[in-house]
């Protein structure tokens, strides 16, 4: 009988057939950097170059060159340097490049197998004084629900200092049926387990061209949440992990944390369980980034009665006092800004009694508590989440109570980012109808939109940080088109929002537009565009409203 094509497609998928859309040519191999190159956790006088090597022959190590420059042309050099890296590693490469100038734009690239990578731009921080600053935070990539239309639309910019990803960089998932829509598929095309899936799988998402365009302009800031290892991860497992068909789960999370530290661009941890970690702004702003995953989180409630108990912690109780010695520290050294990059949504979605997700820090109620009155005892002023998680758009208050009768005044306020594919609603009419009822049942909450992907912009001074929800109308084509959905601002020294007056112009500063891809290799990065898709923009959607 003949097969349909959404059978010939799941079944192939599962077997060897779809195994050629990831080879390339004979005729078009060689070229050793096919999955671009990235910086990342920069600091006043160093940062993370990152790129990865690929042989068409096998071999047990390959040499390395790579220098960094003050210069688009890379000929102001400041590194020139050699290294070697090998199958231990998944023949990923990793500099910690140091003895660097603050707040001081540098090139990078790589050279290895007689070829040159493109060319990469990073940025260091800045110390002292600082007046201004523009970073955009997203989340949640999951490849095989659409293009990386977002990840497009950030490379643009050049006007940012930096860009935060809060988590859900890849997904652990197969996503056949999401693969039948996009004709985006996943590498390998099943649930990864093993490290050899979790390498397979960073590689497809780092082989394509937005992901890498977005990386080479920007350097980032990434933390985890529970997609790079499984769903609803905490330490001791996952609610996507059944270790009787599956394995056993340490095997797996060791794996995936391996991947992750051999191809992303972050500092690895120390003498410490987790990936969070304080960077510093200038006196601007002091960023926490939180890791409520794998440093100490524990399992998620199955009742209400283990929910509420007191000594439930989210973080990990040695991450909790790092958190409120960090608040404490920024506070008193007079930084303007003190915001917390994290995942899991801190406000309330729920009451005491009925919380809305045990995932969240609904989940954590005494955590959420401890959390809230170390931030009340420090006297931190100006504090400010970031999420990410939820796939959608949120702006709101936080307070201990929201629902009581005379709510204590805010603490601080939480922005959520959309995220770059994964959906939220994905019925227009369902999304506005669901932010309605939410906006009258929440009374912290300044705006909700579950529809849109995006991501969010902060334009930081010492007045106020305004916040801009930017979105694309579609992530199922590679025509979009963008626009901000919500600019609202938070005056220096009171936890609310305002309407911003305007959308903030662009940043003008010395970071001329780097070079494109090297025309040589363009046909490692076509995107394959999908036929007969409408285009069903912005515009069209508003208009129904």
């Amino acid at each position: 009988m003949p097969l349909s094509r959404r059978e010939f497609l799941l079944d192939s998928a599962g077997s060897t057939l779809l195994a050629p859309l990831f080879r390339l040519p004979s005729s078009r191999r060689g070229f050793p950097f096919r999955h671009g190159v990235a910086s990342g956790d920069a600091l006043t006088d160093r940062v993370i170059l990152w790129t990865r090597i690929s042989s068409d022959h096998d071999t047990a190590s390959v040499g390395f060159r790579y220098v960094v420059a003050l210069d688009q042309d890379l000929k102001n050099r400041v590194v020139d340097a050699y290294g070697v890296t090998d199958s231990s590693r998944d023949f990923t490469v990793k500099i910690d490049v140091d003895g660097l100038q603050a707040n001081t734009t540098y090139f990078y690239a790589f050279e290895a197998l007689g070829q040159w990578s493109d060319t990469g731009r990073t940025r260091t921080l800045p110390e002292g004084s600082c007046k201004h600053l523009r970073i955009a935070f997203t989340s949640c990539s999951n490849f095989a629900q659409g293009y990386f239309n977002v990840y497009r639309d950030l490379a643009a910019r050049t006007d940012l200092d930096a860009i935060l990803h809060l988590g859900d960089y890849i997904y652990e998932y197969a996503n056949l049926e999401e693969s039948l829509t996009t004709g985006r598929i996943h590498e390998p095309p099943r649930e990864t387990l093993t490290l050899a899936d979790y390498r397979a799988r960073h590689a497809c998402y780092k082989s394509d061209r937005d992901l890498q365009q977005v990386h080479r302009q920007h350097g980032f800031y990434i933390i985890w949440d529970d997609h790079e290892v499984a769903n609803n991860a905490w330490l001791g497992g996952a609610g996507n992990h059944d270790e009787a068909t599956e394995g056993a789960w340490q095997n797996r999370l060791t794996g995936a944390v391996q991947a992750y530290f051999e191809w992303m661009p972050v500092r690895e941890p120390v003498n410490q369980q987790g990936v969070y970690r304080n960077v510093r702004f200038g006196d601007l702003l002091d960023l926490n980034m939180l890791d409520t995953r794998l440093a100490g989180r524990d399992a998620q409630a199955e009742t209400l009665e283990e929910r509420n108990h007191s000594d439930r912690t989210l973080l990990g109780h040695p991450q909790e006092q790092w958190l409120s010695e960090c608040l404490q520290a920024a506070q008193q050294q007079g930084v303007r800004w003190k915001v917390m990059g994290q995942q899991v949504m801190v406000a309330q979605l729920g009451t005491n009694d009925r919380p809305f997700n045990y995932d969240q820090w609904d989940g954590y109620p005494a955590a959420r508590q401890r959390l809230f009155d170390s931030v009340r005892s420090a006297n931190v002023e100006n504090w400010v989440v970031l999420t990410g998680d939820i796939h959608s758009s949120w702006a709101m208050t936080l307070h201990d109570d929201p629902f009581a009768d005379l709510p204590t005044p805010a603490l601080g306020v939480e922005l959520v980012t959309p995220g770059v594919t994964s959906p939220g609603i994905t019925q227009y009419a369902q999304a506005k109808l669901a932010a309605s009822s939410l906006e009258a049942l929440l009374p912290h909450l300044e705006f909700v939109d579950f529809y849109y992907r995006g991501y969010v912009l902060l334009d930081i001074t010492h007045e106020r940080m305004q916040a801009e929800w930017w979105v694309v109308d579609q992530v199922d084509n590679y025509k979009y088109r963008s626009d901000c959905l919500r600019a609202l601002q938070i005056p220096a020294g009171e936890a609310t929002f305002i309407v911003a007056p305007e959308i903030t112009p662009s940043k003008q500063q010395n970071l001329a537009d780097i070079p494109s891809f090297s025309g040589e290799f363009t046909y490692l990065r076509e995107w394959r565009r999908p036929e007969n898709q409408g285009v069903d923009g912005m515009i069209a959607a508003q208009a129904s409203r």
